[in-house]
């Protein structure tokens, strides 16, 4: 028995005693007020003692809680990021917020979708986090989305992500091929501000002929990394989690490009696909601690 139980019997003893012998003779005995007794009185249903526990102390408001013009802003700002709460908690920083990341998310939890359950904790294998700019380089290809283009036609987007820094580089093409991967990765060489020493990717025929030929020839994208001494590495077979950081960055360029434009051709989707390159990489990333990709490479690159 807990010392809140014990307590609640306790106080029906004192009230069943009252009722008998009276409130004075009860607090004589008992050595303690007559106030306590009526109160106690007051709340007991005549039934159970657990009328009588003790309910929360916990204050209704707290002196650092946010103000109604703080509420006000995020609310105003949520209805355009909705789910992204890492720009929202951004744009809302440029304009005086004060608040942490954290706080930000549990406000919102709490006002606008409480019904949202705490997921479980899942604890995450082990994991040899690179340690410096380009030491590994995960690249992948996405599918443009048919929603956002207007002639109808299917584009790629070829994606390269640095797992030390998170620094993206993008380009969209009409054809995802071994030509295509080549010419990205050429790209990719010259527009990265540090030398990648490994490329990962996963076995698709864009990147590699070993699961479609036995003939060991090298496709136009493997010819071009041994060519620039670049180290090759294929992740497991249907294990795109291996690859996880590249597939993330999709879907986070799905909420946060695609759903927010429309391209009528290959060249204007490479345009618009520049500019977002640009801002992409002046994002706050939550396993940054909050640094952007570009404020992340230039902590590196200021050692280096």
């Amino acid at each position: 028995m807990n010392i809140l139980t014990s307590n609640a019997r306790f106080r029906q003893r004192v009230i069943k005693r009252s009722y008998k012998k009276g409130v004075t003779e009860a607090a004589k005995y008992y050595r303690i007020s007559r106030n306590a007794i009526y109160e106690w009185r007051h709340k007991y249903d005549g039934k159970s003692w657990k009328s009588l526990l003790d309910k929360s102390h916990r204050p209704h408001h707290h002196p650092n809680e946010h103000t109604p013009e703080e509420k006000e802003m995020i609310l105003k700002r949520y209805a355009y990021y909705k789910d992204d709460m890492i720009m929202l908690w951004d744009s809302l920083r440029k304009d005086g917020y004060k608040r942490s990341y954290t706080s930000l998310v549990r406000v919102v939890n709490k006002w606008i979708r409480p019904e949202i359950k705490k997921k479980q904790e899942r604890k995450p294998k082990p994991y040899q986090r690179a340690e410096y700019p380009g030491q590994k380089v995960q690249v992948d290809v996405k599918f443009v989305p048919s929603y956002c283009v207007v002639n109808g036609q299917k584009y790629y987007q070829y994606t390269a992500v640095d797992e030390c820094t998170r620094w993206t580089f993008r380009e969209m093409y009409d054809e995802h091929s071994t030509y295509s991967s080549a010419d990205f990765l050429k790209k990719l060489i010259l527009n990265c501000p540090f030398p990648i020493r490994e490329i990962q990717t996963d076995n698709g025929t864009e990147f590699t002929r070993a699961l479609i030929s036995d003939d060991g020839k090298p496709s136009l994208f493997e010819e071009l990394l041994e060519k620039c001494g670049i180290k090759y590495h294929r992740i497991r077979v249907a294990t795109p989690r291996h690859n996880g950081k590249v597939e993330r960055q999709h879907r986070t360029d799905e909420k946060r490009f695609y759903k927010k434009m429309k391209m009528y051709n290959l060249d204007d989707g490479r345009k618009q696909l520049a500019k977002y390159n640009k801002k992409s990489n002046n994002i706050p990333k939550i396993c940054l601690g909050f640094l952007t990709p570009n404020e992340m490479l230039n902590k590196y690159l200021g050692v280096i």
